[in-house]
């Protein structure tokens, strides 16, 4: 026999709107994604600003000449590297075959090898207008990102107050807090990952260098960049500086080898805990896990905002269903 279940109108209602809201949310997921960056950036670029703010300079006028330094070094640095570093990749793509056949690839293998690496750029100039079409609204992108960011960190001070004004007085101090660790925690993981990305990469370079390895800066640069990948960042980052080494003499390549392990261990027993200063509270598998999914769904952007994503969802949790 059946029964009869009845679903009142205030249920249907209520169906509805939900997913309203979620086919709104995934019709503004961009500017959502744009919102959580410049949160981010937010959170790296509050400590100058509020420097600044405290030796008697404007809010609005700090967060400007933080944007002219941070912008300028930035500008300033890939300007000096990118030429080095667009004349050490050709360079290391000429003498390719030379470090394989030095390693007991043969001299067709390598050179097929090579050409593969190259034909992969042909189909670039069919895709110029798709590719402009790319640049341009990335640049829109990267603007829209630093105008939110700009406002949040000249409107920090009173973000309390508007969030008293939206959710009440009740909510307030609750979200202020919330605020407060996300900015704390987010902005530690942050600035702290920049610090371990330049130090690798400097010692990496250094060491490459004393070495006698070619195309140092961009393995360093790829060091650097790897930082951010646990356990499997290193490894990846080491193997082609290794096989270059190897590919001069079996010397050279252990001592590549003992040098990116020298590197490494001193960034987990001495960096790590002084930088991090055990405030990410992220399990690094779950960091690893965090980066994969992040990448599958949004590419480049997605792995770098998976963590943020996971810290402020940690902090959330623990703040609404894991209650002291």
């Amino acid at each position: 026999m059946f029964r009869k279940i009845e679903i009142s109108h205030r249920t249907i209602i209520f169906a509805v709107l939900v997913l309203l809201s979620l086919g709104f949310l995934y019709l503004v997921r961009d500017i959502i994604l744009e919102l959580f960056v410049a949160l981010i950036l937010m959170t790296i670029l509050e400590p100058m600003v509020g420097s600044l703010s405290k030796i008697k300079i404007p809010r609005a006028v700090s967060v400007l000449i933080t944007y002219i330094v941070v912008i300028g070094l930035l500008g300033g640095v890939v300007a000096l590297l990118v030429p080095t570093i667009v004349d050490q990749t050709t360079s290391f793509i000429n003498a390719l075959p030379v470090y394989l056949s030095n390693i007991g690839i043969t001299q067709d293998l390598s050179s097929q090898v090579v050409k593969g690496f190259l034909t992969s750029f042909g189909t670039a100039p069919g895709e110029i207008f798709q590719f402009t079409f790319s640049i341009f609204n990335n640049l829109l992108a990267i603007i829209t990102v630093l105008v939110f960011a700009f406002y949040m960190l000249v409107a920090r001070d009173r973000l309390e107050d508007s969030l008293g004004f939206f959710f009440g007085e009740e909510k307030k101090k609750e979200l202020g807090v919330i605020l407060d660790k996300l900015e704390k925690r987010m902005g530690g993981w942050a600035r702290g990952e920049l610090i371990l990305m330049f130090t690798i990469g400097l010692g990496v370079y250094i060491g490459l260098k004393l070495i006698g390895i070619p195309f140092a800066l961009p393995l360093s640069i790829l060091s650097g960049i790897l930082e951010i990948v646990p356990f499997l960042g290193p490894i990846m980052s080491a193997v082609p500086a290794v096989l270059i080494g190897f590919g001069i003499s079996p010397i050279t390549g252990l001592g590549v080898a003992a040098l990116y392990f020298l590197v490494h261990q001193i960034e987990n027993y001495v960096l790590v805990p002084k930088v991090m200063e055990k405030s990410v509270g992220v399990s690094p598998i779950i960091i690893l896990i965090a980066l994969a999914v992040g990448a599958r769904l949004a590419g480049m952007v997605g792995a770098i905002i998976s963590v943020p994503t996971v810290i402020a969802a940690q902090i959330l949790v623990k703040e609404y269903l894991i209650k002291d």
